[in-house]
């Protein structure tokens, strides 16, 4: 099957050595992601914001896989502080309130920088297409 990866330009793909996410055949897995922290629309205390931030990254890059948050089965959510789980859960609801897909909440002591209060990784597959028969 053929690979196909996923690179955004962040200078950690190189310095770490990964890519965003990576698909074989019908199967999509997206890197942990963290929130591009503006100052303005998403700071470093604002678990919503951030949340919603790396959900419309991650729809930006499954798009670009042919795919689309449909699509999505599990979600994995690292945060700094358990106490934001209303803002997260919210926030993952407005992407995922129909599609449902597994999901896990962990606290952890840290992130790679002090300014991000969440990350999340993505499990995808694909959806198959229906196979056309001739003459039906």
């Amino acid at each position: 099957m053929k690979r196909e990866n996923i690179l955004t330009g962040s200078p950690w793909e190189d310095k770490m050595g990964y890519c965003r996410a990576v698909r074989i055949g019908n199967i999509i897995e997206v890197s942990g992601t963290v929130a591009i922290v503006d100052g303005d629309i998403v700071k470093a205390n604002d678990a919503h914001a951030q949340t919603l931030n790396i959900l419309k990254r991650v729809e930006k890059v499954l798009e670009d896989l042919n795919v689309g948050m449909k699509d999505v089965i599990r979600t994995r959510i690292f945060t700094t502080d358990i106490n934001t789980f209303e803002a997260v859960a919210s926030a993952h609801a407005t992407f995922f309130k129909d599609v449902k897909p597994t999901t896990g909440f962990y606290e952890i002591s840290k992130l790679v920088a002090p300014e991000y209060l969440v990350e999340i990784e993505f499990t995808a597959i694909a959806t198959e297409k229906p196979l056309i028969q001739e003459g039906l």
